[in-house]
């Protein structure tokens, strides 16, 4: 059996398996952070109306498609 000693402020046994649940702790945080973040930053751009000159050339391109289309 390993022996328990006391480095810093974590308790060890053998292995750092405190440190390393510290550190799971820590990446699991920082990727909800991450996750919210990018979710907020989405949603922003999901939100936003579509600029007239994309809804103009997709109505100029039907248009010629319908016209393409009833000449066949």
């Amino acid at each position: 059996m390993g022996t328990w000693r006391w480095s810093g402020s974590v308790l060890m046994k053998g292995k750092k398996v405190a440190m390393k649940e510290q550190q799971k702790e820590a990446t699991d945080g920082l990727r909800r952070q991450i996750d919210e973040n990018l979710r907020r930053v989405f949603q922003a751009q999901v939100e936003e109306d579509v600029p007239d000159r994309f809804t103009d050339l997709i109505n100029r391109l039907r248009q010629q498609d319908t016209e393409g289309d009833s000449s066949k």
